[in-house]
């Protein structure tokens, strides 16, 4: 089942405090970005976030799940209403995960 739009930029409007939030469709589901880093997946309309150890610190009982087949598990948020958890959560993440990868440039010619 595909996430709906309209849930992807709730969760990406809930984020907004931790830093420039995007998203982006990737194989019919979503991938979430803060400040260029992709931290979470977006999968029948359930929002998944990378794991990481300030996670772990952060919510020790939080569920973990794949969110495709064959996936490795992430933090499953259930719920996503709490704004001020879900920033301080992202955030905390955010920081441990590293930077994203520079763009490979194509040189002209050949």
């Amino acid at each position: 089942m595909a996430s709906k739009l309209e849930f992807v930029q709730y969760a990406a409007d809930q984020l907004r405090d931790a830093g420039t939030i995007t998203y982006r469709k990737m194989f019919g589901e979503y991938g979430l970005y803060c400040n260029g880093k992709i931290f979470a997946l977006v999968c029948a309309d359930q929002l998944f976030i990378k794991i990481t150890e300030a996670g772990r610190r952060l919510a020790p009982d939080l569920k973990t799940a794949p969110p495709y087949d064959g996936a490795k598990p992430y933090f499953l948020m259930e719920d996503i209403d709490d704004r001020k958890f879900l920033t301080d959560f992202v955030t905390a993440t955010c920081e441990e995960l590293p930077p994203p990868k520079p763009k490979k440039t194509r040189k002209a010619g050949g």
